[in-house]
């Protein structure tokens, strides 16, 4: 099972932030392998892995993290961006929404931010912790944010030590710049504590 160097990067953070992680709620869209979720599933704590309602190998891939990794109690569902569906209005409180490379294709940016909006004014605290690749400058969530009333801060690669050699030496495509932001409603300070 491959790993995005974007999932790495935010599995860092993750672990970065671990003494505040414990005992929150994480939900991880788009999870894929799961990396990120799995992370904070280890620090302890309780977390939710959510991949594509359509695509079953995307959420088998996800339940095979969970089983290789230990983790039978760490849900598995299915949930499509853009999409209002049973399983996204029955989520539990959430504390950290975790996104890794989710802004890849722009068709998609809307959709992914409807979600977001939709888990953030129901969780009024919630951060949406997310990672991605840099693949074009012509491209940016900015005006979305705006539309949504949604805040971004850039966090800085070197304030939780990414591991920027493996990110340099990896085969991505490209540019090789992974960014990483943390959204929140436009009148939220991004904090976990």
């Amino acid at each position: 099972m491959y790993v995005w160097p974007c999932a790495v990067v935010l599995a860092q953070y993750v672990w970065f932030s671990r003494n505040t992680v414990r005992g929150r709620t994480f939900l991880e869209i788009g999870a894929g392998a799961g990396l990120p979720g799995i992370v904070a599933a280890k620090c302890g704590a309780s977390v939710i892995l959510s991949d594509a309602a359509e695509i079953p190998n995307c959420l088998d891939n996800c339940r095979l993290s969970c089983q290789i990794n230990k983790l039978e109690d760490v849900p598995v569902i299915g949930l499509t961006w853009g999409q209002i569906s049973p399983d996204l209005v029955l989520l539990p409180q959430i504390d950290v929404i975790l996104g890794s490379d989710v802004f890849y294709d722009t068709e998609d940016f809307e959709n992914i931010l409807t979600t977001i909006f939709y888990l953030i004014r129901k969780n009024p605290r919630a951060l949406f912790w997310t990672t991605y690749q840099e693949r074009s400058a012509d491209w940016s969530i900015e005006s979305l944010l705006y539309k949504w009333n949604l805040k971004c801060v850039h966090i800085p690669l070197e304030t939780f030590e990414a591991d920027e050699e493996f990110l340099a030496g990896s085969n991505l495509p490209g540019s090789h710049t992974i960014h990483m932001m943390m959204i929140t409603f436009g009148t939220s300070v991004p904090s976990i504590t």
